[in-house]
């Protein structure tokens, strides 16, 4: 199927990063089945969630670091470098697959991105460590050195609107497509899972990749049970 392909679209879910050790936030035992999640409205009006939220954050922080790309990033990697596929839509938070060489511009974050956090208002850029050091030294995240407001990690929270220019990018993307690549989602949390679908009524052919059954299998052209690394890597040629 990527042979025959002119343009491929690949659509990433936690799945492929589990493979590097990132946990599953929202899977049937991710994270957030253990440990509710911090709504929008809680985080922009309560400085205590605020500072729970950043403990969380820099909590899971030696996780983050450690990650790197495994095999199926690798093979998307390829894909993108050859021409193949035009680019990444992902689910995904951690910037591994610009890790893995893949050009900033061809990646579509829906859900935002933990390797840096902005101000909410004016959208100054920060960076994770400068951040943890002062909250290890003052106990909190102080607000915007720019004009005051509120500094979050670049993720969408639960409660909070998804990114406009990423969702249009995503939809143009996937109408263009003539393959798209479904790799390690559960396809249950919409208006992400919503792109699959409509590649498959333009007339896209659908592949999902995933250990487990998904909600659009019936829909799909090829459904691989399988892990990710080993799926993509024996199918694009890499170890």
């Amino acid at each position: 199927m990527i042979e025959d392909a002119r343009r491929v679209v690949i659509f990433t879910g936690a799945g492929i990063s589990t493979e590097s050790g990132i946990p599953d936030f929202r899977g049937p035992n991710g994270t957030w089945t253990k440990v509710k999640p911090i709504m929008f409205q809680d985080f922009v009006a309560s400085p205590a969630a605020r500072r729970e939220a950043w403990r969380r954050r820099f909590e899971g922080d030696a996780t983050m670091r450690a990650a790197q790309p495994n095999r199926g990033h690798r093979a998307v990697a390829l894909l993108v470098r050859q021409g193949k596929a035009s680019s990444v839509i992902t689910q995904n938070i951690d910037g591994l697959h610009q890790a893995s060489g893949i050009p900033e511009e061809q990646v579509i974050e829906l859900h935002g991105n933990s390797t840096y956090a902005h101000c909410l208002e004016c959208g100054t850029r920060y960076e994770i460590g400068a951040l943890r050091a002062t909250f290890e030294a003052l106990g909190d995240v102080p607000d915007c050195t720019a004009c005051g407001g509120l500094v979050k990690t670049a993720t969408i929270s639960f409660g909070q609107s998804m990114p406009e220019e990423a969702m249009r990018r995503a939809a143009a993307e996937t109408r263009a497509a003539d393959l798209f690549i479904v790799l390690g989602s559960s396809l249950v949390v919409y208006p992400a899972a919503g792109f699959p679908e409509q590649a498959k009524r333009n007339g896209a052919r659908l592949a999902i990749v995933n250990n487990d059954p998904t909600p659009l299998d019936d829909l799909a052209d090829l459904v691989v049970n399988a892990p990710i690394g080993e799926a993509m890597g024996g199918a694009v040629g890499i170890n």
